[in-house]
């Protein structure tokens, strides 16, 4: 799961190698990007955790995180093509407790676990949704708890559960087009009814833009997404029931890095001080915030 809209024209997804650093190795709020960890604060070096830090990265001064930019309010490019949301202030913030610098890797989604356990990144940072099945691949530490949300277009009325023979746009590769739509299908053409037309985009601007022009009835994405979506299109799109499927967001970390357990203690500790709340209320997400980061909780669940 996971992912400017600029409307009526829909920001293309035309540079994705882009890569943005910021600078957290003085402890100041981070001078690349155009998110802040959070508005006014500064967040301190914890000098403890960063003590644990694996000798690889703490040698390096640099935290290299995997991350497609092409889902806000979570994470996407600001007017200067600078990576912005709440995933990236959370990023930023958790360079600083680390004092190191912030690389920001942008690429695609599906070459964000492969990056990872080949040793380019260190991290991924993409609104992944922890599954039983991408824990076979990585470990995830999980700092946020999402629901899916779909939308239509304003005034006509699509039901998720009833939505066989619909057309449904999904961000590709996201939990949406794995998992939750191909199930709905499934049910649909098991009980002798028509299929759901999967409609598959590399960018979520891209599917939240074909449900505005009529191309498809609906759309599926993460609740915070959907619903910052929906407050971009001047009332051109709705929500389509509610909230569904409530589920925790993971940060990769290559199976069995000792680097698992420093981030734990890192998202802990910016959750123990307030600045995560801080970082989600910004962003108007704080109803998936958590008390507690945990790792690998769908295996757990």
């Amino acid at each position: 799961m996971r992912r400017t809209y600029a409307f009526p024209a829909i920001v293309a997804v035309a540079a994705l190698m882009l890569t943005g650093c910021v600078d957290n190795s003085d402890s100041t709020p981070g001078g690349g990007s155009s998110s802040s960890p959070a508005d006014g604060a500064t967040i301190k070096k914890n000098e403890a955790i960063a003590a644990e830090l694996p000798e690889k990265i703490k040698s390096s001064g640099v935290l290299n995180v995997g991350m497609a930019n092409n889902y806000p309010p979570n994470e996407f490019k600001d007017a200067n093509g600078e990576p912005a949301g709440w995933s990236v202030d959370l990023t930023n913030a958790l360079g600083q407790v680390l004092g190191l610098k912030v690389n920001f890797d942008i690429g695609t989604f599906d070459n964000i676990l492969p990056s990872i356990n080949g040793g380019k990144d260190d991290m991924g940072m993409s609104s992944f949704t922890d599954t039983v099945e991408r824990e076979k691949q990585v470990d995830f530490v999980n700092y946020y708890s999402a629901g899916i949300q779909w939308a239509s277009q304003t005034g006509k009325a699509v039901d998720p559960n009833n939505a066989c023979g619909l057309k449904v746009a999904v961000q590709a590769t996201t939990y949406e087009d794995t998992h939750e739509v191909p199930a709905k299908s499934k049910a649909c053409t098991d009980a002798g009814k028509p299929a759901i037309e999967i409609f598959k985009y590399d960018a979520q601007d891209q599917a939240t833009n074909a449900l505005i022009v009529g191309q498809v009835d609906a759309m599926s994405a993460d609740s915070p997404v959907t619903l910052y979506a929906i407050s971009k299109t001047e009332k051109k799109l709705q929500t389509a029931g509610d909230a569904f499927e409530v589920a925790p967001y993971g940060i990769p970390v290559a199976k069995g890095s000792a680097f698992t357990p420093v981030l734990q203690k890192a998202i802990q500790s910016l959750i123990d001080d307030g600045s995560y709340t801080k970082i989600l209320k910004k962003w108007g997400v704080e109803s998936g915030g958590v008390e507690t980061a945990a790792i690998n909780v769908a295996a757990k669940g």
